[in-house]
């Protein structure tokens, strides 16, 4: 046992990413129920449908699973309203302040875990008293901070910085990267784009084959003057950065971006007009496989990784 895995209560420092439109109640209880952390993804969600998706994942698994909050969202009171009656038992906030609702949900039972990507943000999350931080790297997928600053570097400035548990983010999706998280000081992982290529994503399956097929160097950050996201390089990624050479002002990028080009891409699987949201990681992903495979490999690398560390000389 380690710090988050009492908290959570669960067998593994292994969480699995609450991603908009791959993240459903059919991955978060896979992932539950093979000793890990599961996390629907309310982000696409309308009220109804996450009430939906709390109730089968409660069915399908009897271990903690969480809800990830992007509160940048609508309806985030219709949805800590749902959370809060159905008795989901963690919420991972995101994308605004964490003072919003931390009290709230805690004072109802309920561990928050805020997710950062700055030694700063985590100082303000921990000030405004998550139980937990995710710290995430500019290697990882979808929305990202605009700072740069790699997991390598994140995890042990932040580590540094605050006295509550730590979980790294981005860039990780193997047991070797899981390995060197830990050692940077994080208590846990959260893995996202390896679970986009699962059976139980919500995902299409032309999206995940793409992650599949992706290779180093086909993801890139950007739109940062909106929302930063590293994103396939497709045909709509190539009209964006056209907009960009072209000079295109803030409002031009939001024309360009419109509504719906996550859930186009993403969940519809149009690989040219839509955002394709994934990690650098996606360059070391080579097969859809069930979400326990997925958990079951990363702890076996994990564990053989760490057993040839100890096997080498003393430098």
């Amino acid at each position: 046992m380690n710090r988050i895995t009492s908290l959570f209560n669960v067998e593994l420092p292994i969480i699995q990413a609450g991603m908009i439109w791959c993240s459903g109640w059919e991955l978060a209880s896979a992932v539950s129920n093979a000793g890990g952390l599961g996390i629907i993804g309310s982000g696409s969600m309308y009220p109804d449908v996450l009430r939906e998706h709390i109730t089968k994942c409660k069915q399908a698994t009897d271990k903690p699973f969480a809800v990830n909050l992007p509160m940048l969202y609508p309806d985030i009171d219709k949805h800590i309203e749902s959370i809060i009656e159905l008795k989901v038992p963690i919420v991972f906030t995101s994308a605004g302040n964490p003072k919003t609702w931390t009290k709230h949900l805690q004072d109802h039972g309920i561990k928050v875990v805020h997710v950062v990507s700055s030694v700063k943000f985590a100082l303000k999350a921990q000030g405004a008293g998550v139980d937990a931080v995710v710290a995430e790297g500019f290697e990882a997928g979808g929305h990202n901070g605009r700072d740069e600053t790699t997991t390598l570097c994140l995890i042990p400035m932040v580590k540094e910085a605050i006295d509550i548990p730590l979980i790294a983010a981005g860039g990780i999706g193997t047991g070797r990267t899981m390995l060197a998280a830990m050692t940077l000081g994080a208590d846990a992982v959260q893995v996202g784009s390896r679970f986009v290529a699962s059976e139980e994503s919500s995902a299409h399956i032309n999206f995940k084959k793409t992650v599949v097929d992706a290779k180093e160097g086909d993801t890139q950050l950007t739109l940062k003057e909106l929302t930063p996201v590293r994103l396939v390089k497709n045909e709509f990624y190539g009209k964006v950065a056209k907009a960009y050479e072209d000079g295109a002002s803030k409002e031009e990028l939001t024309e360009l971006l419109g509504r719906g080009r996550a859930k186009k891409g993403m969940f519809e699987g149009d690989l040219v007009e839509g955002e394709l949201e994934i990690g650098q990681i996606s360059g070391l992903i080579h097969a859809i496989k069930p979400a326990k495979d997925i958990v079951e490999e990363i702890v076996s690398e994990y564990n053989m990784a760490l057993a040839e560390l100890k096997n080498q000389e003393n430098l």
